[in-house]
């Protein structure tokens, strides 16, 4: 893909596209600089909870996360690393379903009993998680504003 072409026009003539993450957010799953993954162009079926999709976030910032609830008009999604869920994302943003992913040097499908069952995890401990990652980070500016005397 060169720079004049984006995700959209390059799906759109090619069905798929394999591309290297950035950021945190889809971790452990995905790490950047390390692992890559493959989205598949989505087509007129809605995408499910559980799936991973690239999406187009106005004006042109692209996000890999997880579709966590599917509703009438819209989706709600989440990154596997994140706190906070996304609400009003429609189906024209969503741009490709992640269809594989190679991590470590080894190719993995979504169809894969191991992705299968990581996938279980994230969507049922989603609350748990969330609550451990917010008293980490409340614990954090704690022990800041104690030890180092910063302001909360």
């Amino acid at each position: 893909m060169d720079e004049t072409t984006n995700f959209r026009e390059y799906l759109k003539k090619n069905g798929t596209l394999t591309y290297s993450n950035v950021g945190t957010s889809m971790m452990p799953l995905l790490c950047q600089g390390r692992d890559l993954f493959t989205v598949e162009k989505k087509g007129k079926k809605r995408c499910k909870a559980g799936d991973v999709v690239l999406y187009v976030r106005e004006p042109d910032k692209y996000v890999l996360h997880r579709v966590i609830r599917v509703r009438k008009d819209d989706y709600v999604i989440l990154g596997d690393n994140c706190i906070n869920n996304e609400y009003g994302i429609k189906d024209k943003d969503i741009l490709g379903v992640m269809t594989s992913y190679v991590r470590k040097g080894k190719s993995h499908s979504v169809t894969d009993t191991s992705y299968r069952l990581y996938t279980w995890y994230i969507m049922h401990t989603i609350p748990v998680r969330v609550f451990f990652k917010k008293l980490k980070g409340k614990a954090k500016r704690i022990v800041k504003r104690f030890v180092y005397g910063k302001k909360i």
